[in-house]
Parts: C-alpha cells; structure tokens; sequence
C-alpha cells in the first residue's frame, strides 16, 4: 500500500476515535439530535425544520439498529471524508507529503471536531461546500464535463441537507463574473448541470409549495428568536476562532491565490470567500454557517506554505508551522468538547465564560454551554415518562403531549414501551395521529412558576396530578413537569385537532 495512503487512512482513524472520545458519559444525544432521528419515521420530501436529506440518514441509522454509535457514526463520516477531499485537493495542486500532512492536521483539529460530534446537518453541510469547491478546482484545472456534474450533484445533495447552500452560490456567481472563469457561465455544459441540480432539487421545491413555503417562516421565527441575539461583530471574531490552528495557513492560500502563478487559474476563490462572508455578515447569520468555506482554503495554504519552506534551513520552520495546529487545539480541548461532567465545567466557569461559550442563543450567560445543557436530562425524562405511561396505556390509549421537540424525540429515542410522543412544536406538529380517541392524556411542560396545566387540562379527566420532575439541575429541562391524566370525561380529539390546524396555520 502506497505511503500516502497509510497516511490518509491513519488520519480517518484517529478523526473516528477522537469524535467517539470527546464526549463525556455523563451526557446524553443532544436535543436536535432527537428530532433528526424521529424524521426517520416520516419521510418526506421535507420537513418544517430542515430538507429531507437527514431523515434518510437516519433511516439508515435504525436499519442499523438505532444505537447510538451509529448515531455518532455518520456525522464522524461526513467529518472524515471532508479530509480525505481536503488530502485530494493538495495532491491535485501538487502537494507533497509534508503539504498533505498539514493540511490533514488543520482540518482534524479545528472546529470540525466540534460540528462532527452531533448528528445535525452541519457535518455533511461542511462536506457538500468543500466538495463543491473541489469541484470547481478541478473544473479549473481539466474543464472536463464531468466535474460540473458531479458539482450538480453535490449542491443538489447539499441543497437537499441545508438550505445553507444558497449562500455557497451567492458568493460563487459574482466571483466567477469578475474572473476570466465567466466563460464558464456561456457554456452549454454549465446549463446542464443546473438543469440537473434543479431536478435533483425539484421534490423538495415541490413540497415546499404544497405547504406554503414553511421554510419562509421558519427563516421568520429564527430571525425573530436567534439571529436577532447575534452580532455581526461576534460573526467575525468567531471566524477566526473556527480554525484557529489553521488561520495562518489559510492567510497562506489567501496570499498564494493572488501572487503565486501555479494558482492564477484558480484567483476567483479569493473573491468567492470574500463575497460569500460579506453576505453572511450582512444577513446577520449565525458564525458557524460559514465554517463550510475554509477547507478548500486549507489546501491552498498547505501547498503553498509546503513550497515556501522546502529549504534545509527552513526545515524547523516547517515543524514549527505543522506543530502550530496541534498547540492551538491542546488548550480547546480543555473547554470546546463536552468531555468533562456538568460539575467539572461549573467548577472552572471562568474559562468557558472568557471565551464566550456560557452565552446561549437568549444572550445571557448561563452555568453551562447551551449545547452541553442541551445534552442532559432526555434519559431521565424518558424513563420517568415511561414508567408514567405503562400503567395509563394499560387502561386505554395514551397521548404523550410535549412542549418541544426535544422532549418529543428523546422520549421516543429512549422509550422502552413504545411511546410516540409529539408536539405543536417544530415537525412534530405533523404527526399527530387522531385516529381514535385518547382515554389518557401525559403532558411534558416545560417549567413555569406560575404553572396552571392542572386548570387547564383537569377538568377534562376524571383525576390529574404532578406525576414527575426533571431533577439533573444542570439540564436545560430541569424542573420540566410531567403531568398525568386519566379518564377523559370528553373526546379530546376534537380539541386536539383544533390545535394541530391553528399550529399548522402559524407555522
């Protein structure tokens, strides 16, 4: 077996291990995790929340048997193969070993790590962009058709994920317009590759229409609730932390794609990063959207840094520079990844809160990292809940009504007696089956002070108590009520309904 590919084989084995050991026992799936997964039992051609890509995956995931290694194993994948075409990439711009190396090791320890530990569209979001710009490198390079297909392919695929790559376009199109690569935009091939991405694209756009664009309101309650939260200051900053590691290389490429003459052909990505962030920071996105466009950047610097430094005398330059991803990333190791308890990060708060990771999407600062909050408590709201609904389900049928997503999926997930729990809440909303009236009604509340479900909702069963609390004080549902009754004095359906068509009309 060639060198090289012991090499790139070595790397994909330590991505895998280090995106299982980054990820302390103490935590449970994270809250949109649970969502992903229930969209493996309805699929469609889209869903409130997100395309329809991810509900394949996990589709695929429970013929696996559901367990949580491969709930951890696909997002690691998708991490992984973002490598290997960060490794292709240097070894079609001439890289040697030390290039590939490098640029191997600012992609394994960067942020990548972070995204490739929850199984949400990001991690395969990060591999569509770096594909695509793959692509596009080798369409410089050979203007072979086949490039511009497989390009088609990739957007459709990653259009289908997240609709994120729109803004991949939106950076690409003015890029391409000032740049001798324009032609490309007069070629007949180039309309067929967009008439192939339109009809990969097609159902999803279709569905999109039968239910009156939800993703329009979707992208409504994100900026009313999370984008508004954001700083476009922030946004900067934390494009530099995403690789931190690798931000001098990619200083590197930047430089190299302007003055150094093997990469002339291939200027246009300079002006697509810089169009492409200028119009995320004006829609006020969220910092991590665009962590899909270093990759490719990476290989670029890696080349070019390779070059630069192939003298003898700059030979402890060159271990200086390769070391320098591995220095940044032993400190964030300490606080970026959920590998300690609750109790260890809230013991040492300081360093997480000096970096800005206690602040949540409300702009406060909490005890922990919202995602690490976002990993506690499911299991023990499932097997509360679960002990709560056998003896109803005995009596007759059983509703589980949640307040969100979370609580809905991670019931369902972790269920030992077959629950499907739903919610007005997200995708959810959709799944309601009304079938035959409920006898029973379980509602999972989030907590409130001035709590009125037993008012609300007692009068319509016969008995209605607090059967069970979330009790882990550091999960983000702690405190979150279970609410038992039985014994429907009236058909609920009807109510319930009237609910789902009001939830439907607002979403």
């Amino acid at each position: 077996m060639p060198r090289k590919t012991v090499l790139l084989l070595a790397f994909v084995f330590v991505k895998f291990v280090l995106q299982y050991v980054l990820v302390d026992a103490q935590y449970d799936l994270h809250r949109d995790e649970y969502l992903h997964l229930d969209q493996g039992h309805y699929l469609a051609w889209g869903y409130v929340s997100v395309p329809p890509f991810t509900s394949w995956v996990s589709w695929i995931i429970f013929a696996l048997g559901g367990g949580v290694f491969w709930v951890k194993f696909f997002p690691a994948l998708f991490g992984a193969l973002t490598l290997v075409v960060v490794w292709k990439a240097i070894e079609t711009l001439k890289g040697d070993t030390f290039a590939l190396c490098l640029g191997a090791t600012c992609v394994l320890l960067s942020v990548l790590l972070r995204i490739n530990l929850l199984y949400q569209p990001n991690s395969f979001d990060v591999l569509c962009w770096t594909s695509f710009y793959y692509f596009c490198l080798r369409y410089a390079q050979t203007e072979s058709p086949r490039w511009s297909w497989l390009g088609a392919v990739v957007f459709a695929l990653g259009f289908l994920n997240k609709y994120n790559m729109v803004f991949l376009l939106g950076g690409l199109l003015p890029a391409l317009l000032l740049s001798p690569q324009r032609k490309w935009l007069a070629r007949r091939q180039t309309y067929w590759a967009v008439g192939l991405a339109l009809l990969l694209i097609s159902p999803n756009i279709w569905w999109q229409y039968q239910n009156d664009f939800p993703v329009v309101h979707h992208m409504q309650e994100l900026a009313r609730t999370q984008l508004v939260n954001t700083s476009r200051v922030a946004f900067l900053k934390e494009q530099l932390l995403f690789f931190a590691g690798a931000l001098p290389i990619i200083v590197a490429g930047l430089y190299a794609l302007l003055v150094y003459k093997p990469f002339a052909g291939f200027r246009f990505f300079f002006a697509a990063l810089v169009f492409t962030l200028a119009i995320f920071w004006i829609c006020k996105a969220k910092g991590y959207y665009a962590i899909g466009i270093y990759p490719i950047y990476i290989s670029f610097g890696a080349v070019f840094v390779s070059q630069a430094l192939q003298t003898k005398r700059l030979r402890y330059v060159r271990l200086l520079v390769f070391m320098l991803p591995v220095a940044t990333f032993l400190p964030m190791y300490q606080v970026a990844f959920p590998n300690h308890g609750p109790e260890y990060v809230v013991a040492h708060s300081s360093r997480y809160q000096d970096l800005g990771l206690l602040r949540w999407e409300d702009g406060k600062d909490h005890s922990l990292p919202q995602d690490f909050a976002d990993m506690l408590g499911w299991r023990e709201l499932a097997r509360k809940t679960d002990s709560i609904y056998a003896p109803l389900a005995a009596q007759g049928r059983t509703m589980v009504l949640c307040d969100n997503y979370g609580q809905a999926g991670a019931i369902n997930y972790y269920s030992k007696t077959g629950i499907r729990a739903v919610s007005f809440n997200a995708d959810y909303v959709g799944w309601f089956d009304l079938s035959v009236p409920y006898i029973n009604f379980i509602r999972i509340k989030e907590y409130d002070p001035n709590e009125d479900e037993l008012e609300q909702t007692g009068p319509y069963f016969q008995t209605g108590q607090i059967a069970a609390r979330v009790t882990n004080q550091y999960a983000r549902e702690y405190r979150t009520a279970i609410f038992a009754f039985s014994g429907a004095k009236i058909d609920i359906n009807p109510l319930l309904a009237n609910e789902v068509r009001e939830a439907n009309s607002n979403r």
